[in-house]
């Protein structure tokens, strides 16, 4: 797939956002059934052709576009980046990664030779072209896992693994569904994930998902679909930034719920780091409003059932309680009884 890069979105204050139809039809519609239960979910990473599962890495058109709102946002907020000192190595590690299967999947827009340890890395979409030695971060006068990450369509964690549980570690998180690295930077699995309704109480769930994590080999990823919903087109949803968008939720209405309301999807992909033994957590999110969604039938029909029906512990969760009777509302158009 050749990307073509939309040069004049914009996903914050004055909202400028659009899929193309290969977007829309390539979104990754995250349910199976018409009801919707929190459950782990986790499959293997296999290569799908002419999705988004194609590589392990998707950039999309809109990669240009994230790219400046991870800058813009950096430029506010430098603590939405956290490495701790002792992830040097998955530092390099993922930034190798990166590089590989850049380079490898969109040959037209990403380059790397080396030579050794001299490295030759070419980003032309962001117009970075940059010589350096592999492993010395002062030839890049950045850190590694920074300059990499701030060209990695999506959010990433690196999770050392050590004592029998998973430490979120380091971390580039400016795009995130309501948390903040800043606050679980250091946590454990459990820890960051404890606020999960009907998973908080089931210790049985948490353990058997971070045996499983612990045990992800080399070479072998593994992925998962989350999804909640955002007000505008809007990447950022950090608890540093609610004061900036948590009241859009109380704006949505019967009339401006397919323009307003957007779904959220986030393919969470989970390979091992070769060298340093850590988990990457890459957090890919997609975005599209309910007018382009609806757009197939078949989603909106489901979709109206999923928001209809969800248990309220997860709508709440999900933020989705204050406009949820506009939102079901909205949606019931398509799925009306036949005549």
């Amino acid at each position: 797939m050749t990307v073509q890069f939309n040069p004049n979105e914009n996903m914050h204050d004055q909202f400028h956002y659009q899929n193309s139809e290969e977007a829309i039809a390539r979104f990754p519609f995250p349910f199976p059934e018409d009801s919707y239960m929190y459950s782990v979910n986790i499959e293997p990473a296999s290569s799908k052709p002419n999705t988004i599962f194609e590589h392990w890495f998707d950039v999309d058109e809109h990669y240009v576009t994230e790219m400046n709102e991870r800058r813009l946002i950096l430029e506010k907020d430098p603590k939405r980046c956290i490495v701790m000192p002792h992830m040097r190595q998955a530092s390099w590690d993922f930034l190798e990664m990166v590089m590989l299967h850049y380079s490898e999947n969109y040959p037209e827009h990403f380059q790397l030779q080396r030579d050794g340890l001299n490295w030759h890395w070419i980003n032309q979409p962001l117009n970075i072209d940059v010589h350096f030695i592999f492993g010395d971060a002062e030839s890049l006068d950045i850190d590694p896992f920074e300059f990499i990450s701030r060209q990695f369509q999506g959010d990433v964690a690196l999770l050392d693994q050590r004592d029998g549980d998973l430490f979120m570690d380091a971390g580039m998180i400016t795009g995130p569904a309501d948390w903040s690295l800043n606050f679980d930077a250091g946590m454990s699995f459990k820890q960051w994930h404890a606020p999960v309704p009907q998973l908080a109480h089931n210790l049985g769930v948490f353990e058997r998902a971070l045996k499983f994590l612990l045990n992800i080999q080399v070479g072998q990823p593994y992925r998962r679909l989350n999804w909640t919903m955002t007000i505008n087109p809007r990447m950022d949803t950090s608890s540093e930034t609610y004061h900036l968008w948590g009241h859009e939720r109380a704006m949505v209405t019967t009339e401006n719920a397919g323009e307003m309301v957007h779904l959220r999807v986030e393919l969470q992909m989970m390979p091992r780091l070769a060298i340093s033994n850590a988990l990457l957590f890459s957090i890919r999110t997609y975005l599209i409003s309910l007018n382009d969604l609806c757009r197939n039938p078949a989603w909106a029909k489901r979709l109206h059932r999923v928001i209809r029906d969800l248990p309220d512990p997860i709508a709440e969760y999900k933020g989705i309680n204050e406009y949820r009777e506009p939102l079901v509302q909205w949606l019931s158009q398509f799925d009306q009884p036949e005549a």
